[in-house]
């Protein structure tokens, strides 16, 4: 577990981190991309991190990989490549890098270890799990096999690494319903999302689509009477909807997408206003490329992605700590399951 004081402690002994609005001045290129979320005075906070985190990162030969869900300050600020699960996935395939630092959670952080294990991979706070994670052990795909046998395991790129070995191929919320039309058996496992399940048994009804009872805790927590009664108030609003959300929310919703997908439909259609029914964080970090976009209404926020901040990403550059590792044994088996889905996904995009 960190230590805050002492790690607090140890960075301003090497590190000038006082607030500073002269530096937020010199870095106005960077707080351009946030300054509609975050004013000049409160990114004066976050630049001298910044500054520091992106010389060390030089310094390190390291790559930062943010999920969409990070804060702005990461997103803009220090990430080099983000995304959703996927995009995540098969960016770590192409890092050059000798670490990688990875802001979000720790199965992301097991994905990239299992797709480079020679590298050394960092996640800036250990407790930074996944309730959908959690939810599921290897033990629960055995039970799920053995109650529908012959029946291929999807799991979702939201697992742990011995779940994902125990898997026949891994999916993200992008490419589940393409991944399941392709498999050749009539009945599919779908684990552990039991809504992104239920969301692509509706897309894909040719399939029998059976799946592990998980949810998300950000997502689950959408009803349709929220959507419902949202849009009775704001008739014009577009609602966005992650397929991790109930099917009742989805189908009461305007367009349901991964992370990815939202951004992208919100940046073709531009809508005038927009409620994102996912991550707090979503709306945020793609509120200045859209300054036509008014985003508004409720959202939830993800209380494991908000364990990463800038001050544990520099720690953990600095000392090296917080590194990821997985049994050799396991990774290669689970890397079996996250390749195949990056080349059908690669295929099918075709």
């Amino acid at each position: 577990m960190l230590d805050l004081t002492e790690m607090r402690a140890t960075l301003a002994e090497t590190y000038d981190l006082a607030p500073s609005i002269e530096l937020a001045e010199e870095m106005r290129d960077i707080h351009a991309k946030m300054d509609r979320v975050i004013p000049l005075p409160d990114f004066a906070r976050y630049a001298p991190y910044i500054r520091a985190i992106n010389r060390l990162k030089k310094e390190k030969n390291a790559v930062i990989l943010a999920h969409n869900y990070m804060t702005p300050e990461i997103y803009h600020g220090v990430a080099d490549v983000v995304g959703d699960s996927l995009q995540l996935a098969i960016e770590a395939t192409k890092v050059q890098a000798g670490t990688i630092v990875q802001c979000g959670v720790h199965f992301m952080a097991e994905t990239s270890k299992i797709l480079n294990p020679a590298k050394t991979v960092l996640i800036p706070d250990m407790k930074a799990g996944c309730s959908l994670a959690e939810s599921i052990t290897a033990d629960g795909i055995a039970e799920m096999r053995a109650k529908y046998p012959g029946a291929p395991v999807v799991s979702y790129v939201n697992t742990t690494a011995e779940v994902k070995a125990a898997s026949d191929i891994c999916c993200t919320s992008s490419n589940a319903a393409q991944i399941v039309r392709a498999m050749e058996s009539d009945a599919v496992i779908m684990t552990p999302d039991q809504y992104l399940a239920q969301n692509v048994a509706n897309e894909v009804p040719e399939k029998n689509v059976v799946w592990w009872e998980g949810s998300c805790i950000v997502h689950e927590q959408y009803t349709a009477k929220d959507i419902n009664d949202f849009r009775s108030m704001h008739p014009d609003t577009r609602i966005i909807a992650h397929p991790e959300c109930p099917p009742d929310v989805v189908a009461a919703s305007d367009f349901s997408g991964s992370t990815s997908g939202i951004i992208n439909y919100v940046e073709t259609n531009k809508p005038k206003e927009a409620m994102l029914v996912t991550e707090c964080s979503m709306a945020s970090n793609i509120a200045d490329a859209l300054p036509e976009v008014d985003f508004v209404g409720p959202c939830n926020m993800c209380p494991y992605m908000k364990k990463i901040t800038l001050e544990k990403i520099l720690w953990s550059l600095h000392t090296g700590t917080e590194e990821v590792i997985v049994d050799p044994q396991v990774a290669e088996k689970a890397r079996v399951a996250v390749e195949r889905m990056i080349e059908l996904s690669r295929t099918l995009a075709k």
